[in-house]
């Protein structure tokens, strides 16, 4: 989520771009209302993601994160069309598609359930035996 932001917030420094957005113009886009409500609801995704991710049941959590974050390396990797700050923009694309990536490998690898507080963890043989002597 920062990294979204944060690239963005870092891009107003290349010579040209307040420039281009006070003429009407992001990348190759008209500066609408369209333009802005997509470009919010792209951030808004992550934002909402990071709420989700703490209050949905394990398996609607896993469902939900391998979803949005199969769309989402697409729409990163877009970023980095027609940019000229190509180490800049390298840079943040790359960390943000790791992110991604361990993002989708850990929801593959989640348990299905999460754990109960109330069950309690199965004792080892080691401890069996010290409980014994």
């Amino acid at each position: 989520m920062f990294l979204y932001v944060y690239v963005d917030i870092l891009n107003f420094f290349t010579p040209g771009v307040v420039e281009d957005i006070l003429a009407g113009r992001v990348f190759e886009f008209d500066l609408s209302q369209t333009f802005s409500t997509t470009a919010l609801a792209l951030v808004a995704v992550p934002i909402l993601m990071i709420v989700l991710s703490v209050t949905l049941p394990a398996r609607s959590n896993r469902i939900a994160n391998l979803i949005v974050a199969s769309l989402y390396v697409p729409v990163t990797a877009f970023n980095a069309l027609g940019e000229s700050w190509l180490f800049f923009y390298g840079l943040g694309i790359a960390l943000e598609v790791i992110l991604l990536a361990l993002i989708l490998r850990y929801a593959w690898t989640w348990p299905h359930t999460a754990p109960s507080a109330t069950t309690a963890p199965r004792p080892n043989r080691e401890s069996v035996r010290a409980q014994r002597t």
